[in-house]
């Protein structure tokens, strides 16, 4: 970073250079914030360190969570007793002797309309995180206030809900694409209340869904039997094709938007159910995961596989949805990929397949103040924090947990803090000032031109 810095003060390197290598040295350096703790109660002052080391979002685990795109301030969590809870990411609860706990705005302990059963996926309201989505095994889409956490609509699918996505650019509809139990995506109209219409085409249950992030016509499927459909659902014949994984050439003539994929109807993207599915920002690149424990990327462009591999340490055994993340680009230009593994969080390069990083979650142990139902760390979902380097997960143990970074020189400084204490005048005061005087430099090269 050093050479960085005298490079762009001699005008060798560029500002977007400079803020570009250090967005990817902070990416590099995302760690477990050990004193960031979400729990449904406040707990006492007193036992404030029990309480903080048992610390549960929701007692029979997390199945989903996400972050509001627009203020990156409010996330929403749902459970697997369907439950459901908004915190502040901005203003915790409490906070004594360096731990910060962060008990929910609202909660609900039960949304489901027969028994207690879990959330599959959680979601804000598209242009709007006044309300949010919800869908489960009660096999029902349901839209809620954000503010009163009462149902406003629910559509009932008649089968499983495993999970669903609406359009963040869509300006001429209000389509909610859900994957369930039956064979087709089925869609739900927000702006009429009904059910319009389904996508027919796979030949088993659909798992997982999203739709194109520049064109909101286009949208992405894929299902038990191992294909990842591409349609528009402007046309009679919504199908536009799906994708081979034996396919590294790609179709010619592929506009990246579906068009050309019509001529290929046979193929599959895994050999075993695909479970998960995320755009890049660009829409050029699409990432698929399947229960063959394998992650694709695959060239929009061509629709071609791009055959990267991530290697043997993906793990994907359970038919729930499992999608990866994408920071956004402006913070990662070379891309990179989070994959919610086993107890872990791997991270990988996109285009090469190398593993960059492993971020592992600490085993929980019950204790007896908290009942833990759950005791597997399995990452069951993440979320990044817009505006800001941070991640979140939320895992079927009932925790959710934050990744922020911690560089080498945070932590000679709170080395130095814990071994010598916070000395102005000494000779920890003036490192200090350095440090700050460096940070500041940073700053002001990565936010605005030099002259």
């Amino acid at each position: 970073m050093n050479a960085f810095l005298l490079s762009r003060r001699l005008g060798s390197t560029s500002p977007q250079a400079l803020a570009n290598a250090h967005n990817h040295r902070l990416i590099q350096a995302l760690q477990l914030a050990p004193n960031a703790h979400f729990s449904l109660v406040a707990p006492g002052e007193r036992e404030y360190q029990d309480a903080a080391a048992s610390c549960v979002a929701h007692a029979a685990g997390v199945n989903s969570i996400v972050i509001d795109r627009f203020e990156g301030r409010y996330l929403l969590s749902g459970g697997a007793d369907s439950s459901v809870a908004i915190w502040d990411l901005e203003t915790p609860s409490s906070v004594s002797n360096g731990h910060v706990i962060h008990t929910p705005l609202e909660q609900t302990a039960r949304t489901s309309t027969t028994e207690r059963l879990g959330i599959t996926q959680v979601s804000f309201y598209p242009f709007d995180s006044l309300a949010f989505l919800t869908g489960g095994y009660d096999r029902t889409l349901k839209l809620f206030s954000s503010e009163t956490l009462v149902a406003s609509a629910v559509f009932d699918l008649e089968s499983t809900v495993h999970a669903h996505a609406t359009s963040n650019v869509s300006t001429t509809h209000l389509l909610v694409a859900c994957a369930s139990q039956h064979p087709a995506v089925r869609l739900v109209d927000l702006k009429s209340g009904t059910s319009t219409h389904s996508l027919a085409g796979h030949s088993g249950s659909v798992l997982s869904v999203a739709w194109h992030p520049k064109d909101e016509n286009i949208l992405a499927s894929g299902a038990t039997d191992g294909t990842c459909r591409l349609w528009d659902v402007r046309r009679s014949a919504s199908s536009l094709g799906v994708l081979d994984m034996d396919d590294s050439i790609g179709v010619v003539g592929y506009d990246g938007k579906g068009l050309g994929a019509r001529r290929r109807e046979r193929g599959k993207a895994h050999n075993g159910a695909v479970n998960g599915i995320t755009w890049s920002e660009d829409g050029q690149h699409l990432v698929t995961t399947g229960l063959d424990e394998r992650m694709r990327v695959w060239n929009l462009q061509t629709g071609a596989n791009t055959l990267a591999n991530f290697g043997p340490s993906l793990k994907n055994t359970h038919n729930t949805l499992t999608s990866p993340l994408l920071p956004p680009s402006i913070l990662s230009p070379a891309r990179t990929i989070y994959y919610p593994n086993a107890g872990e969080i791997l991270c990988f390069d996109m285009h090469s397949g190398k593993l960059l990083k492993r971020l592992r979650a600490p085993q929980r142990t019950p204790t007896a103040s908290r009942t833990v139902h759950n005791l597997n760390t399995r990452t069951t979902s993440l979320a990044w924090r817009a505006h800001d380097i941070e991640m979140y997960s939320g895992h079927s143990d009932g925790t959710i947990r934050c990744w922020r970074p911690r560089t080498t020189e945070d932590i000679e400084a709170e080395e130095e803090e814990a071994c010598h204490g916070d000395d102005p005048d000494g000779e920890d005061g003036e490192r200090k000032r350095k440090r700050d005087e460096l940070d500041q430099i940073v700053r002001d090269l990565t936010k605005k031109r030099a002259t």
